[in-house]
């Protein structure tokens, strides 16, 4: 399955324990759109967060943000994983 990293790009800062409480929305929401989010990065001070999902399309891992908290990515990449 693809994996997709998504940005969010939040006016001002972010608080790691906001993320953390979408993330767990977004667990729970993954299941009804076959999708995995595995792991994010927050810049709290630059009101940054990075996803990093397992999903048939971009749109599907869109969907479960939508779903979960509203909070959509701005950007969303097809990236393949290296060492």
């Amino acid at each position: 399955m693809p994996i997709y990293m998504d940005v969010h790009t939040i006016d001002g800062t972010v608080a790691m324990d906001d993320v953390a409480k979408a993330h767990q929305a977004d667990l729970k929401t993954q299941g009804r759109h076959d999708v995995s989010y595995l792991r994010y990065w927050v810049d709290e001070t630059q009101g940054k967060i990075f996803c990093l999902v397992e999903a048939p399309s971009a749109q599907a891992a869109a969907d479960v943000h939508r779903e979960a908290h509203g909070l959509v990515a701005d950007e969303i990449y097809q990236v393949q994983e290296g060492s």
